[in-house]
């Protein structure tokens, strides 16, 4: 086929802060067109912070406990947030961490990414594991409403067992640093 896929036409449909939604006409593999509405996400990166080694018998990391109003209450979380125009996931990652715990790190390893929700938005997060943790002041926004919570791997994959840790970054994160950084 000599048509590429993807938008053909399309036009934005509303805007709010850093999102922006659009409704698009799409060539498929096919060849037909059909509509999809996109949200449009700048990205993010999100840090799993082990305050011990990620390697040692039981390690500790560092969680918050926030108020997302989605989902009518409080999620364990590991620290993230979007990236900013022309910002590396890498500094929002460094900048993220500081912010929401207080911490910067002597080392910073990119575990992976992934398509948040691909059937309607491109939003990427980027996952790193933050370790030599040096803890200072936090400078939530006014919209964070934030507890940080210090818990060992085990407790956190019993959470995620249990249910009790359902935020997908951070059940990605907590699972992938332990899988395959920290042998578990």
């Amino acid at each position: 086929m000599s048509e590429s896929l993807g938008r053909v036409d399309g036009h934005r449909i509303w805007q709010h802060r850093f999102l922006d939604a659009h409704l698009d006409q799409v060539r498929y593999p096919d060849g037909s067109v059909g509509e999809q509405v996109l949200i449009h996400h700048p990205g993010a990166s999100a840090v799993v912070p082990f305050l011990s080694d990620p390697r040692g018998d039981d390690p500790q990391l560092l969680l918050i406990r926030q108020y997302r109003y989605a989902t009518g209450g409080h999620l364990y979380e590991i620290p993230a947030g979007r990236l900013e125009p022309d910002e590396a996931p890498l500094t929002c990652a460094h900048r993220e961490l500081l912010e929401e715990t207080g911490c910067t790190a002597a080392t910073m390893e990119h575990l992976t990414a992934f398509w948040t929700t691909p059937g309607f938005t491109n939003e990427k997060i980027h996952i790193f594991l933050a370790s030599g943790l040096t803890r200072g002041a936090t400078a939530h926004e006014a919209d964070e409403f934030i507890e940080v919570v210090p818990m060992s791997l085990r407790e956190a994959l019993a959470k995620i067992e249990a249910g009790e840790i359902t935020d997908a970054k951070t059940m990605i994160g907590i699972l992938f640093a332990a899988g395959f950084r920290a042998g578990r």
